[in-house]
């Protein structure tokens, strides 16, 4: 495989570029920025460039067998403030992406969609791949359409095409002092002794996956033959914020004080996912507990306060 890895740099994509360096595979990266964390990998062909860039982005895909798509220009939280831009950034893009796929004949293309906010507010769990679709704010929509939009290119052309829906990913190489991905960020406030802030009271659910196991998963999207093309991929459970903090007080042995804040209107009370699918057709499933993953990621965390000290 020559795979072109879109957001390659990034927190789940350098995960996945390290499965795919590890089963002998040729990668191609195209960016934004360097990796933050860690400096260039031998072997790797990087590319720097904006999603937006077509030119660079179309030489990007010179010789490219399998292009994995995880580039997305917005954030949940943050995506209504204007649908416009999450619009023309990534559904406008990615139909460039796919003309380009087309009219290159690149022979798949993995999307990385979202196992959370393209379903809503569920009916009933653990969420099926063919659970209703209601999301609830604009990252959600244009990421269910660009989805209706790779069924569209593969019945006028034949693109083939497979797309993971990830719950929520946590890991080492996170960005601990962000405002994505509960575990690492409540982790990192830990190590600065700062409280963690919870929304409400604590008892909203959601399914979180270990980094290293998504990645695994998104590669068994692309090299497993199965009849289906969507395929949910976290660990199978729900955990409330308040679960996780306990973990982290026995992965930790820190006594991790809590702040709760006014409840947002816009959280699900409950979402995780059913896994079933992908245990059948990709032979994949989550080996890393919540207890592990956490320790893991404070491995990281930890090595990040001595390297900054």
């Amino acid at each position: 495989m020559i795979a072109l890895v879109l957001g390659g740099n990034g927190f789940i994509g350098s995960h996945l570029v390290d499965k795919l360096l590890a089963k002998g595979h040729r990668v191609r990266v195209f960016d934004k920025y360097e990796e933050h964390y860690r400096r260039p990998l031998a072997g790797v062909d990087y590319r720097f460039g904006d999603f937006g860039n077509r030119g660079l982005l179309a030489d990007a895909l010179d010789d490219i067998d399998t292009v994995f798509h995880l580039i997305n220009t917005t954030l949940p939280k943050t995506s209504n403030d204007d649908p416009a831009f999450d619009v023309q950034s990534n559904v406008i893009e990615t139909l460039f992406l796919l003309e380009q796929c087309v009219s290159r004949k690149i022979g798949k293309l993995v999307f990385t969609s979202s196992g959370g906010t393209i379903y809503g507010r569920p009916a009933a769990l653990p969420i099926a791949e063919d659970s209703p679709t209601e999301p609830e704010c604009s990252y959600g929509i244009t990421k269910l359409t660009i989805e209706k939009y790779l069924a569209l290119f593969n019945h006028l052309y034949g693109l083939d095409y497979t797309i993971v829906r990830p719950s929520n990913p946590y890991g080492s190489r996170q960005n601990p002092a962000g405002i994505q991905g509960a575990i690492s960020v409540f982790l990192g406030r830990v190590a600065r002794n700062e409280p963690i802030e919870i929304w409400g009271d604590g008892e909203v659910v959601r399914d979180y996956i270990y980094v290293d196991d998504l990645a695994a998963g998104i590669y068994k999207a692309a090299t497993m033959a199965a009849p289906e093309r969507i395929f949910n991929l976290g660990s199978g459970a729900g955990h409330s914020l308040n679960q996780i903090v306990e973990a982290i007080r026995t992965v930790t042995g820190r006594d991790a004080r809590v702040e709760y804040r006014a409840k947002r209107a816009f959280d699900v009370p409950q979402i995780y996912l059913d896994i079933a699918l992908a245990r059948k057709a990709l032979d994949w499933a989550p080996v890393t507990s919540l207890e592990t993953g956490i320790g893991k990621t404070w491995q990281f965390i930890e090595e990040l306060q001595r390297r900054n000290d």
